[in-house]
């Protein structure tokens, strides 16, 4: 039996409503683009029921920032910035097709590149990209979990924190606590004992933009900050996997030690970079089109459509 001409689109209860109604431009484009080729489309809340059932029901899945566990689902997800989207085989940012691919500017044009990023630093950041300054920071961009070691990190973030603190000696030390995470006690208690016993070391809720305005570097795990900060011309050390990884300096690959002794230096083109991996590499779901874009995407991951 063949795949039914029927596409799932699994969605939060809101957002279920929203492109119900017609109000989701995304979903607008994926419908039209569905439909022209035959397909129903039809938008199911993601619930972990829903997604279980999806294996077993005939056509295509699509899942909005969730592991696509079978053969015939795929996974959506913002490609950090409205409204530039992909869709992919897998969860795991790392695994992308972006991430896979070898980057070599000498193939791209450079003075587009500018233009493009000049226009995305004013709409991003309100102007704060305009006028970076180094007041000597070091912005490290904190996530979840900060105690343990995940395995695509090559240290725990507090570990991470203690390698900064070693390794630059002179600057002060940010550490960015993500506004939409909840910290348990224990793990603050482990970021004010580094406190008391740093007094370069101080801590910020949010306020991501000014951050990168007026620090050196990014030291991350794998924060989209460390993305961002190439709009501000400043270099980032990763101390985990991530698809924006070609221009980063990678504790994985360099060490500790290498990737610091690195990073006052470390200068490339970002936004001939930034141009590739965003404008080149993901669906822009405003686009004229954005439809051909969505198509060419699943058919590249094996959808008969």
């Amino acid at each position: 039996m063949g795949i039914a001409r029927i596409l799932r689109i699994y969605l939060e209860k809101a957002e279920v409503k929203r492109a119900r109604d017609g109000k989701y431009n995304l979903m607008n484009r994926i419908k039209s683009a569905f439909e022209h080729e035959g397909f129903r489309v039809e938008f199911v809340q993601n619930t972990q029921e829903q997604r279980q059932k999806s294996a077993t029901r005939n056509g295509y899945s699509l899942f909005f920032m969730e592991d696509p566990f079978h053969a015939r689902a795929l996974n959506l997800r913002l490609a950090y910035y409205f409204p530039y989207w992909r869709i992919e085989e897998t969860a795991e940012r790392w695994a992308f097709d972006v991430a896979l691919k070898d980057y070599d500017p000498c193939e791209l044009e450079t003075d587009a590149a500018h233009d493009w990023a000049e226009k995305w630093r004013g709409f991003l950041f309100k102007g704060k990209a305009a006028n970076p300054v180094r007041e000597g920071i070091v912005y490290v961009p904190l996530q979840g979990r900060l105690l343990e070691r995940r395995s695509f990190q090559e240290a725990a973030p507090i570990e991470m924190i203690r390698h900064v603190l070693e390794q630059d000696q002179s600057r002060k030390i940010l550490l960015g606590l993500h506004p939409k995470e909840t910290y348990s006690d224990t793990e603050m208690a482990a970021l004010e004992t580094i406190l008391s016993d740093n007094p370069r070391a101080s801590i910020v809720l949010g306020n991501m933009a000014e951050s990168l305005r007026v620090c050196d570097y990014v030291v991350s795990e794998n924060s989209s900050a460390a993305l961002s900060a190439m709009f501000f011309g400043k270099p980032a050390i990763l101390f985990g996997k991530i698809d924006f990884h070609h221009l980063m300096l990678n504790v994985a690959d360099l060490g500790v030690d290498e990737s610091f002794a690195r990073v006052e230096s470390h200068r490339p083109d970002f936004d001939t970079y930034l141009h590739w991996f965003i404008a080149k590499n993901a669906i822009k779901a405003d686009a004229q089109d954005a439809e051909a874009q969505i198509l060419a995407s699943v058919r590249r991951h094996g959808w008969q459509i």
